[in-house]
């Protein structure tokens, strides 16, 4: 179990990114989701060790992650937004590089890691292929199997999708599926589709304040009967904004199709529609549900 508890920072710029955040989770897939610029870069860089809190707690089972950072990197596999790989080296290389970083000194046990990172992860036949030729979704491939050496008992994996094709993404999402059957994942994303498809718990972040956590099944039943689909035309949407708690709205044929959060049914208009992850997290973000209640 990673327990974080009143965990604060505030940058030299006066920007406040994570504000008081109290968070636990457990073992299995656990999706943080939030815009852009809402704190999930800073707590995960934060759990990584790569940069101090202001005030805060964080401990993965006896271990206090804040204070003893050489033992979090010891079980600790990180796959940052960016990370950069040296073109010019094979893949086969470059992960027996970061064997030997994360203490593989044997070659025979090294070698066998490597080689077996690198069937997993589906880059076997490319292994003396340059970094500089991998593709989008291979690099990322290659950022998982980076990670996982040493069996880390916590993997961080931030905006792990962004700009793969539909094909390298699913192939994606099921390779983190697996490895989360037996260790803490923690997926820090915007995209609500990765979080409905993989992970048993999620939380929800904007600009650093945490504003939901809970099981995914459980979230979307709570609002289940209360959101409800409209198709108008694109000057309609205004006043719907004035008059209603629209939660989304999205572009259909040349229309715009409003998505409202209603204990009742708005109008004649409306109609009641299947509650999914997205609609949770638009009205979590716009907050609707607290305003009704």
């Amino acid at each position: 179990m990673l327990k974080i508890e009143n965990l604060s920072k505030t940058y030299p710029n006066g920007v406040r990114a994570l504000k008081n955040v109290d968070l636990e989770i457990p073992k299995g897939m656990f999706g943080l989701l939030g815009p852009n610029g809402a704190g999930k870069s800073t707590l995960m860089r934060t759990i990584a060790t790569l940069q101090e809190a202001d005030e805060g707690a964080i401990t993965l089972g006896d271990l206090d992650v804040l204070r003893d950072k050489d033992g979090v990197r010891r079980i600790l596999g990180y796959l940052p937004q960016e990370f950069g790989v040296y073109p010019r080296v094979t893949a086969e290389a470059l992960l027996d590089h970061f064997a030997v970083l994360k203490g593989l000194v044997r070659a025979g046990e090294r070698r066998e890691v490597v080689h077996g990172l690198l069937r997993m992860t589906n880059l076997w036949e490319v292994r003396k292929q340059r970094l500089g030729t991998f593709s989008g979704g291979m690099r990322q491939r290659f950022g998982i199997a980076q990670a996982l050496i040493g069996d880390p008992e916590l993997i961080i994996v931030d905006e792990p999708t962004a700009g793969l094709d539909p094909e390298e993404r699913q192939r994606f999402l099921n390779l983190l599926a697996e490895i989360g059957e037996n260790v803490v994942v923690i997926l820090s994303t915007h995209i609500v589709e990765d979080v409905r498809e993989l992970c048993s718990r999620m939380a929800i972040i904007s600009e650093g304040r945490l504003l939901l956590t809970g099981e995914p099944r459980s979230i979307i039943a709570e609002l289940a009967g209360r959101i409800w689909q409209k198709t108008v035309d694109k000057h309609e949407v205004e006043a719907c904004r004035e008059a209603l708690a629209v939660i989304s709205t999205r572009l259909f044929a040349g229309r715009t199709v409003v998505h409202v959060y209603s204990d009742e049914k708005p109008d004649d208009g409306f109609e009641p529609v299947e509650t999914d992850l997205a609609d949770v997290y638009f009205s979590t973000l716009r907050g609707v549900r607290a305003e009704a209640a």
